[in-house]
């Protein structure tokens, strides 16, 4: 636990005994690879911290068309967030690339840490605004980059992912076809 400890450490300082309690606060849980951590219409009641392993939360559409939203990886928080602060269902499949350890904590725990550790809402705040921002420049890249340079700012922010996720995973979440992929990496 001590990689979840170092994350929190990234935002705040914690005594032993205060990271104690905020760890007493999660569940672990492990999924194998192919396996949904969340499907479309759950309820969600979990937002989950990736000890090991690697997910992809996506969106279908109604041409069954899948859309990836977000990949999670080791140190990475994922949910479907709509779903699990609004306590309504899920739009989102979250699924494992790999096999995969989390650690769960229900929305009632992390709102009971909120108010009882203002450290803890400090850094679900910093988390949030980060999130916040990476979602923006999602967008943005999606509306404006041309598929090289959306492929590069993805190759450059997450070199690992290339080995862990097929060509085709990564023309999804790029949002082009696996053709358009392999014509741009044989360039």
């Amino acid at each position: 636990m001590e990689n979840l400890r170092a994350h929190f450490e990234e935002i705040i300082e914690l005594t032993d005994d205060e990271f104690a309690y905020i760890l007493s606060h999660f569940t672990p849980k492990k999924l194998k690879k192919h396996q949904y951590l969340i499907q479309k219409d759950d309820n969600v009641h979990h937002t989950y911290w990736v000890r090991k392993g690697l997910l992809k939360a996506s969106y279908t559409d109604e041409k069954e068309k899948e859309h990836i939203i977000q990949f999670a990886m080791e140190n990475w928080w994922i949910t479907d967030y709509q779903a699990y602060f609004t306590h309504t269902k899920a739009i989102f499949n979250v699924d494992c690339l790999e096999n995969t350890e989390l650690l769960c904590l229900s929305y009632e725990n992390r709102e009971k840490l909120c108010r009882e550790m203002q450290k803890v809402e400090h850094f679900f705040r910093k988390k949030a605004n980060s999130g916040f921002v990476a979602l923006q420049k999602r967008m943005l890249s999606l509306l404006s980059d041309n598929i090289k340079e959306r492929y590069e700012v993805l190759l450059a922010q997450y070199p690992d992912l290339f080995q862990r996720v097929s060509k085709t995973v990564i023309a999804s979440y790029l949002g082009v076809s696996r053709e358009s992929l392999s014509r741009l990496h044989s360039k």
